[in-house]
C-alpha cells in the first residue's frame, strides 16, 4: 500500500513479502526547507537493475523489494529493465555497461556477499564498493547500492524483507531520488523557481521535497 497525508507531510510505503511479512518505509517532507532534494516520482524515469544470481534466495527478494519501490513511485513496468549477472564480482562491469548507454536515469545494483573463513569476502566488497562507485562517478549516472555484506545468513535475511526491511527496497527509493536530484541540479533556474514557490507556499502546502529515513 501506498499513502500519502498532507497535514502530516508524509508518505508511507507499505510492502508485502512472501509469509505475511510487511515492510514499511516512511518519508518525512520538510514544506520549509530550503535544501536541493530529489523527487519521490518515478513516472518519467528509466531504471536498470543488475542483479547477481549468487545467492539468489537473497537477491531475489531485494530485486522485488527494487521493483516494488520503483512501481509504487510511479515508474512504468516497461521502463524498468533486470540484467543478471554471475555474482557480485560482476556487478560493477555490467552496470558500467548499462550506464553509458545513456538509456537510464539511475540504476540499482543488487547483490549478497556473505563472510567466509578467508580474505574472499574483504576483497570482493572491496572490488564491488570500489567498481560500482567509480562507474558512479565517472558516467555521471546514479548507481544505488543495494548489496548485502553480512556475516552470517541470518543477517542477510533479515535485511531482505524481516526485521532490518528490504534493503532492494530502499535501493530502489534512493534511486528514485537520486535520478530526480541529478535533474533538479542540472537546472538550477527552475529549482531556484520551485524553492521559492515552496517557501512562498508556508509550511501547510503539500508541495515539497522527501526525506529518506535511514535504517
Amino acid at each position: 500500500m501506498d499513502t500519502v497525508d498532507p497535514a502530516e507531510g508524509e508518505r508511507r510505503f507499505s510492502l508485502e513479502l512472501p509469509g505475511n511479512i510487511i515492510v514499511t518505509v516512511h518519508r518525512h517532507r520538510e514544506p520549509d526547507s530550503e535544501a536541493i532534494e530529489g523527487r519521490l516520482d518515478a513516472s518519467d524515469k528509466h531504471f536498470a537493475i543488475v542483479v547477481s544470481r549468487f545467492n539468489a534466495f537473497i537477491t531475489d527478494r531485494l530485486l522485488q523489494g527494487a521493483r516494488d519501490a520503483l512501481l509504487r513511485s510511479g515508474a512504468i513496468a516497461q521502463n524498468v529493465h533486470v540484467t543478471r549477472v554471475p555474482g557480485a564480482f560482476e556487478i560493477p562491469s555490467a552496470a558500467r555497461a548499462l550506464a553509458e548507454t545513456g538509456r537510464y536515469d539511475a540504476l540499482i545494483c543488487i547483490g549478497c556477499l556473505l563472510r567466509g573463513d578467508t580474505a574472499h569476502y574483504d576483497v570482493i566488497v572491496n572490488e564491488v564498493t570500489r567498481g560500482i562507485g567509480q562507474s558512479a562517478q565517472e558516467t555521471g549516472v546514479p548507481h544505488a547500492f543495494g548489496v548485502l555484506t553480512c556475516d552470517t545468513l541470518e543477517q542477510a535475511i533479515d535485511r531482505a524483507g524481516l526485521k532490518m526491511g528490504n534493503k532492494g527496497f530502499e535501493a530502489g527509493l534512493a534511486a528514485i531520488e537520486m535520478a530526480n536530484l541529478k535533474e533538479e541540479i542540472s537546472a538550477p533556474h527552475s529549482s531556484s523557481s520551485q524553492r521559492s514557490s515552496r517557501m512562498s507556499a508556508g509550511p501547510g502546502s503539500s508541495i515539497g521535497r522527501s526525506k529518506t529515513s535511514n535504517h
